[in-house]
């Protein structure tokens, strides 16, 4: 007999009916490496002969301790064992499953009764009825606050694959014994939010018996205990504060949790008995599915190897007959509680995983048929009904070689086939040509019609014999395709039909001759010297906007500088004399200078009825300065010195032509080259206000003596002559800014420069950013979709410190099929339906940080309102062809959002496509341009998207995934980062991979 000592680990083995299992699970304890043990065996009320069964055993093993009581479930006989046991540590082993030798040894050095408590788990094996073992299934990872994020969605661990600490199941209050299931799982997620650590041991340790029906038994008791738990664990996480949750932050909701549970239950029941309407009935909230598809596909795939103990995904299509109907029966109840297309994504999903683990399986499944055409043996495969979706595999000696994912519009002949497998697959050289009259036929054809290139062979000289080879493959497969057979209701035959009746009556391209046209821009001649640039400068009246506010307050600032009884001034720089016949006001006399001829006459114009003033065209850097000044200004200019030694120079020359205590006035603006630290203008000018303070200040003669100081520029007043401690004023610069000053304005502390990023910056990735609404106003619900525009301008000036710049759909097309890295930071701006609000709010804030932005427009709906969204509140505003018009002619890009704003998932083949080209042509009609670019609504893309599109003429397709663009993506399903109007002003650094950068 075994004499037990002090265990080491007890374990709670509850034991009903278990009399054929029971031996078999207590002898893989007795053949554990480690032999100190206990194992408390609660007999719950048996009415076979397990009582017996336990006592023949334990007579024999002092580690096993028998105890009994009435039937009361097997959470009370857990802690009823709990109770009885020993040792430090707990495991709970149910009687018809067993463990591996080493498991104590492996898993008791993982779990410590320490603070906080330590808890190990591992992997293990299902077995099936039969005695097949099935699969290693490992358990996520769960470190951190990952434990509680899984465990208040689903049950992550297999019971009998944890050991723990007998403390910390007695400090969460052991087994709930009111639930009859899910009892596991909801003591996990109590420990994981009383701060237990769990440790995975990666080994494969425990062995589950699945006994036939067994899942079957009660899915009315695992549903509703699962419904318990995922309240509880709502409750607890929003006790400690874990708000978070979402398809983009891994926590799960408690609805799509509950319905988790329901689709694997009907999944791994399959039991025909089973009303899912009625199951379904018992969740509290049957949630909208949208954006979990993949997610639910996995689980109704797990849930069905399980039930019907198979390995491998593939083999569910020998029994599709079996479980397809319970399966779309499912897949039509989440459709109707979802986002219109959801169930479409879910069935793709599911028939993916299945063709992805054999593509020599060809079965249907609802909307979806997946064909495996072997070459050598092509045959005519009919269409499914109602299956609108074509997954093919195309293999060659039983290899694949192969695969298309599109629409499918009719039966698949071999003519069909071979055009999928030559102009979709590219797999061509996998076919082999027929030796038979049609094709020798067909070939003679092909050949007479390209006479030509035959000719073109015989008198070109070189490489001759390459060429030949290639234009007789090319033949072949042309004649390959002529003459395979084919009939009007293949696929490709009522795809040509369906074209023809959309194309019979299209919407005129670029009709409309009123309309905006490309802007005409001459070339600037070029220039030869200082005075040529000057005048080509002010070909165009005020090209500097002198008139706008910001520069007014500016001037009115300046003047206030200027001491009373200045008789004789000097301006140098004068431009169009502005401030020229503003100055005239408050000196005796003036003479005023610039270095274009054209400047000075307008300024002559300007300052006819100012006697005291007298203008002349001067060159200050080659030219001498007129002496014996009482007061020189000069602003704005100096910035145009190439190098400091010409700043000195000429700064030199003004201050010599200053009266001795005379003044000279200068007003620039900071520069970011010049002070990289602050807010400035990035205008790439060697340097600001800063330097030629400096410069200015270091000359022998002159004294600073007041400065007024903006966030923008500074305006300063040197004397030559002794002075006071001198004078700082602080005030505002003029508001608002013009755009063609304020895009050149990088706000706040040190960034990124463009340019430098631009020569020293490669990436591989694009981020796409998705914005819907900039309004402070709206729907509460909607809040996610809105962003303040004062939360936008920051996070434009944000993106504009950092050295951002915006790319085009277009552009971005081009640069991701090019496939090399590309330059700098690119980011791409895009905005959802066209709201008005973007005219109003959003552009002049991208104009202002010189960005551009793609907007996806409702074509069908615009000068309407939003009333996809009339559900949450008043809809809103949306922009007008007028005002589309007017933004397309300032840079900004439109492309399409459907017609409807319908999700694309949720319409059949032919009306998407119908609609996809509508939407289409309204936008080139109105905007005289090509449209290639579309985000469809709701992010609704499936497998058929791709394909339609490309026959709609498009070449860029976005969606609502969140990632950056990259090179392996496809080009219709690019992702895109939403900026979320409910998240913090500091979310948007980190979404931009620039986590704790400043953004104000």
């Amino acid at each position: 007999m075994v004499i037990a000592a002090t265990p080491d680990i007890s374990f709670l083995i509850p034991a009903y009916n278990a009399a054929d299992t029971l031996a078999e699970c207590l002898a893989s304890l007795q053949q554990q490496s480690r032999s100190n043990w206990q194992a408390v065996v609660v007999d719950d009320g048996s009415t076979d002969c397990t009582w017996e069964v336990l006592e023949s055993v334990a007579k024999a093993d002092s580690r096993i301790l028998p105890a009994r009581q009435p039937n009361a479930g097997a959470a009370a006989a857990r802690n009823h064992a709990a109770r009885l046991a020993a040792a430090p540590l707990l495991c709970m082993l149910d009687a018809d499953d067993w463990l591996d030798p080493s498991f104590i040894e492996n898993m008791q050095p993982v779990a410590e009764d320490s603070s906080p408590a330590a808890i190990a788990y591992c992997a293990f094996r299902r077995v099936a009825p039969d005695g097949r073992l099935m699969q290693v299934e490992q358990p996520p990872i769960l470190t951190g606050d990952v434990a509680k994020r899984e465990f208040s969605s689903f049950c992550a661990l297999a019971i009998h694959t944890v050991v723990f600490p007998r403390s910390l199941f007695e400090l969460v209050g052991g087994m709930n014994e009111t639930l009859q299931t899910c009892e596991d799982w909801d003591l996990w997620l109590r420990m994981a939010f009383s701060g237990a650590e769990f440790r995975r041991v990666d080994k494969c340790l425990a062995f589950y018996r699945m006994k036939a029906d067994s899942l079957s038994g009660d899915p009315i008791k695992m549903v509703r205990d699962a419904i318990r738990v995922t309240s509880k664990a709502q409750a607890l996480r929003m006790q400690q504060g874990l708000f978070a949750e979402g398809p983009e932050t891994g926590w799960i909701t408690p609805p799509v949790s509950q319905l988790r549970m329901l689709a694997w239950v009907v999944s791994a029941g399959l039991d025909p008995k089973v009303d899912i309407a009625a199951l379904a009935a018992l969740l509290p909230d049957m949630p909208d599915a949208a954006g979990y598809e993949n997610f639910l596909a996995g689980v109704i795939l797990h849930g069905l190897q399980t039930g019907l103990s198979m390995d491998r995904a593939d083999d569910l299509v020998d029994v599709l007959d079996k479980w397809r109907p319970a399966f779309l029966l499912l897949i039509q109840l989440i459709e109707k509680n979802s986002l219109p297309g959801t169930g479409r994504k879910i069935i793709e999903a599911v028939s993916w995983h299945i063709s992805a683990a054999n593509p020599l399986r060809s079965f249907a499944l609802g909307n979806v048929q997946v064909v495996s055409a072997a070459l050598e043996t092509l045959s005519r495969i009919p269409k499914a009904e109602p299956a609108d979706t074509l997954v093919m595999h195309a293999l060659s000696g039983g290899q694949h070689v192969g695969t298309f994912v599109g629409p499918l519009w009719g039966d698949l002949s071999i003519r069909a086939q071979i055009r999928l497998i030559m102009h979709e697959m590219q797999a061509e050289e996998h076919l082999q040509n027929p030796p038979t009259l049609a094709y020798i036929s067909s070939w003679t054809r092909e050949a007479l019609r390209g006479y030509r290139a035959f000719g073109g062979l015989i008198i070109r000289n070189g490489r001759r014999r390459g060429r030949l080879e290639r234009l007789l493959a090319h033949l072949g497969r042309k004649a390959l395709l002529a003459s395979a057979p084919s009939d009007k209701q293949d696929n490709d035959a009522r795809l040509s039909d369906i074209l023809r009746n959309l194309e019979r009556d299209p919407a005129p391209l670029f009709s409309d001759p009123s309309g905006p046209q490309p802007e005409e821009r001459n070339a600037a001649p070029p220039v030869r010297s200082e005075e040529e640039y000057w005048e080509h400068i002010f070909e165009r009246p005020d090209p500097w906007n002198y008139v706008s506010v910001y520069e007014q307050v500016k001037y009115e600032q300046t003047l206030n500088l200027i001491p009373e009884g200045i008789e004789k001034a000097l301006e140098l720089a004068c431009a169009e004399g502005i401030f020229t016949e503003k100055l005239a006001r408050r000196v005796g006399r003036l003479t005023a200078t610039d270095i274009s001829q054209r400047a000075i006459d307008r300024a002559v114009e300007r300052c006819r009825d100012h006697r005291n003033v007298e203008l002349c065209v001067l060159d200050f850097v080659k030219s001498d300065v007129p002496p014996e000044q009482d007061l020189v200004i000069c602003s704005e200019v100096l910035y145009y010195m190439k190098d400091e030694e010409m700043l000195a120079a000429v700064c030199q020359k003004m201050a010599a032509a200053v009266k001795p205590n005379g003044y000279l006035i200068t007003a620039h603006a900071h520069i970011r080259e010049d002070e990289p630290a602050r807010t400035g203008f990035d205008w790439g000018n060697p340097f600001g206000v800063g330097t030629i303070k400096q410069v200015l200040a270091a000359q022998a003669d002159l004294a600073l003596e007041e400065t007024i100081e903006t966030e923008l520029y500074a305006i300063h007043r040197f004397r030559k002559g002794p002075v006071a401690d001198p004078v700082l004023r602080i005030e505002g610069h003029g508001t608002p800014l013009d755009a063609d000053v304020a895009k050149h304005i990088i706000w706040g502390p040190a960034g990124v420069n463009r340019e430098v990023a631009w020569a020293t910056e490669v990436t591989t990735s694009v981020p796409i950013l998705m914005y819907h609404r900039i309004a402070e106003q709206g729907p509460t619900a909607l809040g996610r979709f809105r962003t303040p525009p004062e939360i936008f301008r920051r996070q434009m000036q944000f993106l504009r410190r950092q050295g951002f710049y915006t790319l085009t759909a277009q552009t971005l097309a081009d640069l991701l099929r090019s496939g090399k890295p590309i330059q700098g930071r690119p980011v791409m701006l895009t905005f959802d339906d066209a709201y008005l609000d973007f005219l109003t709010d959003a552009f002049p804030i991208l104009a202002e940080n010189d960005f551009s932005a793609e907007v996806f427009v409702v074509t069908d709906k615009v000068g309407g309102r939003s009333d996809w969204d009339s559900a949450y509140g008043e809809p809103a505003p949306l922009m007008s062809w007028s005002n589309i018009q007017e933004l397309h002619q300032k840079g900004i890009c439109f492309g399409s959002h459907l017609a409807s704003h319908t999700p694309a998932s949720a319409m059949d083949n032919e009306v998407f496509l119908a609609e996809a080209m509508l939407s289409r042509n309204a936008l080139q009609s109105r905007l005289g341009t090509s449209v290639e670019s579309i985000a469809l609504p709701y992010g609704g893309t499936d497998f058929r998207v791709p394909g339609i599109l490309a026959l709609a003429g498009y070449g860029i397709g976005f969606t609502t995934r969140p990632a950056k663009a990259t090179f392996s993506d496809n080009l219709f399903g690019l992702p895109r980062l939403e900026v979320r109007g409910d998240h913090p002003l500091e979310a948007f650094p980190e979404l931009m991979g620039l986590p704790g950068a400043y953004i104000g």
